[in-house]
């Protein structure tokens, strides 16, 4: 097994020196967040506005997500398939939103797809959600009611990215399960040379 890269680690560090830069550089938020400048070709917006964050709650909830789920996940999948459903699943979630919200940031889309793949890959790993301890895929399930009640009470909350990166994890899940299940199905074959073998028939299988 390659040894992980612990992405979600450098994940959580590089949106922890973002988020300083916010505070101290006039402007950075405006230029880096999701708007409608990406219609006007702005496009690194789509990316850049995953690694903002709009205050220290909203940050501390998604490094808190991002490091339990992101390692857990990057150790059954490996660190190159992790990086790729953060990215996908932010993204996509991104491409989504802006029809539906004049304004977004954060990695809650990316960090739902990394949830959603985890969910399918493993469903009954337990985890600690709303103040409880449960199944995985029940928590997924409750985050997504959640999300589709905030959609009818408007709020801050990008409800709509939050399902996007979910979907696109499911899917991401859904492909990655037989590899996973190939993985650790795997099973070494033990060979005995054929010289011992006969060595052994010689030896005790004489009438």
């Amino acid at each position: 097994m390659k040894k992980i890269k612990f992405y979600s680690l450098k994940l959580c560090l590089l949106i922890i020196l973002i988020f300083i830069l916010q505070i101290f550089i006039p402007g950075f938020t405006e230029f880096f967040v999701l708007n409608e400048m990406v219609f006007q070709g702005e496009f690194w917006r789509y990316i850049s506005s995953i690694f903002l964050h709009g205050g220290t709650t909203h940050l501390l909830y998604n490094l808190f997500a991002l490091f339990f789920f992101g390692v857990a996940l990057e150790k059954l999948i490996g660190s190159k398939r992790f990086l790729i459903i953060f990215f996908a699943s932010g993204i996509l979630a991104n491409v989504i939103s802006i029809y539906f919200y004049p304004s977004s940031l954060g990695a809650s889309g990316a960090i739902m797809g990394i949830i959603g793949c985890l969910t399918i890959i493993k469903p009954l790993m337990m985890v600690w959600a709303f103040g409880l301890i449960l199944p995985m895929f029940i928590a997924a399930i409750l985050w997504v009611i959640g999300d589709i009640l905030g959609i009818f009470m408007p709020s801050n909350v990008g409800n709509i990215a939050h399902l996007a990166g979910m979907g696109v994890g499911l899917l991401f899940g859904l492909f990655l399960r037989r590899y996973i299940k190939k993985k650790t199905k795997k099973i070494k074959k033990i060979t005995i040379p054929d010289y011992y073998m006969t060595g052994w028939e010689k030896r005790y299988m004489k009438n």
